[in-house]
């Protein structure tokens, strides 16, 4: 089972680099090890959201906190 605590850490360690860019990310939930986000300001609407998620954001995640499988935006 994925830590909620664990995840808002590593949560919190990549937010500046959003925040250089105009954006943010906020934890929703956590379902089945599969982290749920919300991505702000920026990058909500930036058209390279998915790739950021997917290659930055979960990969990090991944590495960081053990047993999250997958980090989707919602």
């Amino acid at each position: 089972m994925v830590s909620k605590a664990e995840v808002e850490k590593a949560i919190e360690e990549v937010r500046p680099y959003l925040q250089m860019d105009g954006g943010d990310i906020e934890l929703v939930d956590i379902v089945d090890d599969v982290v749920k986000v919300r991505l702000k300001g920026a990058c909500a609407h930036c058209p390279m959201a998915q790739l950021t998620l997917k290659t930055s954001i979960e990969g990090y995640l991944r590495r960081r906190v053990p047993g999250v499988k997958a980090v989707e935006a919602v």
